[in-house]
């Protein structure tokens, strides 16, 4: 097959057999098997009676991009990196301390500027502005520490041609390994699968670029729209946005494209949220475009990365790990606090200090959560149904004050260990209110992409007790969407105000 772009000269004889899809064929382009109306040498498209747009088809994917679907962009450029970093402890005078240093500060700078995200474009000219920066910043830091801790000239000197030597290797081996990528992806030894949503002209644009430029890593498969056109489309619809979920598993989705769909953004978002798609890469061409664009691009349409809109791969690795570290921390802390509680507890009321129930997980699992008890219901039935208990007489006052200052949530921490929750999360709710809310708010059952939560943001925002079901949804979907250990810092910290404050139910 040829590598040379679809034009006016190559035209061929037009074939009267339909393409798949019920897509009318009309000239067919030799380079990839896509079809096109014939064009007139002035460069003006002729118009094809039923027909006047762009028919773009989809073609068989390699052997070798099913083999290299785990391939992520990270996994050959970090490495890379860090191997170039490290070249100076190969050298006679390795300053090994500050070398390290600067390897792991770099890398942590890369990550936090996006150079090791995946991009459409794949461009070492577009990176070296970044990459450049952020290589100076390193090296300017760690030698401003090494020239504080060490007041030889000569050791600075020594360190800091160390340091532009690892810089250089940095931006060489940065060079090859784009130009490596683009060769891969022109072979076709990498490629993702990717659907366009949308079936407008940017559309088939985008599907057109895509199907002529294998640079771009992507192979497009059809396309989906709020419904199926009743005349001949441009591209192959393969069918509509509520299959979506189906369509993805059956071609081996791997990468959506949003492009200009016929539905409200409310629309788009539900269907985007389910399961099945939710673990897509999610790219989107902006409404608005037509100035400057700062995010990424396939050909000349500019396309933003829209971020994961749910915690998987290395994010859940990450945020299970400090789950671990801080519930492990907090039951050694804060075992004093358990048993004074624990005592308060049996000396109010009895025995059975502890409250098992049965709440509603991660992917909808059902797990025992475990409280301090506040209060003894009559039966399950009351346990499993009764929505709020907080002015409930039954309540003593040691139950109340665990209750106003949250202290009845701590042998969650435990909860936490076993991996049924998460420090910060959508609160656990019981399966009579989950079903019961799932219904009435389409959004609801979304937030149990996550892990449930000891507190959450929705409860340090004041929504707790009888508050909105919608409000409280909104909050635990943006959480989810907008994840950072930071984020998760910030929860913590005014939850302990909160506690300080008494705030609770």
């Amino acid at each position: 097959m040829s590598g040379q772009p679809a034009t006016g000269d190559h035209a061929a004889a037009p074939r009267d057999d339909a393409a798949p899809w019920g897509v009318p064929a009309t000239v067919q382009d030799r380079d990839r098997g896509a079809w096109f109306p014939s064009p007139r040498a002035d460069g003006e498209r002729v118009s094809v009676p039923g027909l006047d747009t762009t028919a773009v088809l989809p073609y068989a994917g390699s052997r070798a991009s099913r083999r290299t679907r785990w391939l992520r962009a990270w996994m050959m450029t970090a490495p890379v990196d860090i191997a170039a970093l490290l070249v100076p402890l190969a050298l006679p005078h390795q300053h090994w301390r500050g070398t390290l240093v600067m390897a792991g500060l770099t890398v942590a700078f890369f990550a936090a500027g996006g150079l090791y995200r995946a991009r459409r474009h794949v461009s070492f000219l577009d990176e070296l502005p970044s990459l450049s920066g952020r290589l100076l910043a390193c090296g300017a830091i760690v030698a401003i520490i090494a020239a504080l801790r060490h007041g030889s000239a000569e050791y600075v000197l020594g360190f800091t041609r160390q340091v532009a030597l690892a810089a250089g290797l940095v931006v060489v081996g940065r060079a090859l390994t784009r130009e490596f990528t683009l060769v891969a992806r022109r072979r076709r030894w990498v490629e993702h699968n990717a659907i366009v949503i949308g079936s407008g002209p940017t559309a088939v644009e985008l599907a057109r670029l895509l199907r002529r430029y294998p640079q771009y890593g992507l192979r497009f498969v059809g396309c989906v729209d709020a419904a199926a056109r009743p005349a001949p489309s441009a591209h192959p619809l393969i069918g509509t946005l509520d299959q979506l979920e189906k369509l993805v598993a059956m071609v081996e989705c791997e990468v959506l494209l949003i492009a200009d769909p016929g539905c409200p953004e409310p629309v788009l978002m539900e269907v985007l949220h389910r399961p099945g798609n939710a673990g897509c890469d999610l790219w989107a061409v902006p409404r608005l475009w037509g100035s400057r664009s700062s995010g990424d691009h396939i050909g000349a349409i500019p396309i933003v990365k829209v971020g994961d809109i749910t915690l998987s791969g290395p994010r859940w690795a990450l945020k299970r790990a400090s789950d671990i570290a801080f519930a492990s921390l907090a039951l050694l802390l804060l075992s004093p606090v358990l048993l004074l509680c624990a005592v308060a507890t049996f000396l109010d009321g009895g025995r059975d200090i502890f409250f098992h129930q049965e709440r509603i997980g991660r992917h909808g699992r059902t797990f025992r959560i475990i409280k301090f008890r506040s209060m003894r219901p009559v039966d399950e039935h009351e346990s499993r149904t009764n929505w709020s208990i907080a002015h409930d007489r039954r309540v003593g006052p040691v139950g109340r004050f665990m209750r106003r200052t949250s202290l009845d949530e701590l042998p969650q921490l435990w909860n936490i260990l076993r991996g049924d929750m998460s420090v910060v999360g959508p609160r656990p709710e019981r399966p009579y209110f989950v079903e019961k809310f799932s219904a009435e708010y389409p959004t609801y059952s979304m937030r149990h992409r996550a892990p449930v939560g000891l507190t959450g943001l929705a409860q340090v925002s004041g929504l707790r007790g009888d508050t909105p079901i919608s409000d409280r949804a909104r909050f635990d979907n943006y959480y989810i969407e907008n994840w950072s250990l930071w984020l998760d810092a910030k929860v913590l910290l005014r939850t302990v105000a909160e506690v300080f404050r008494a705030g609770g139910r």
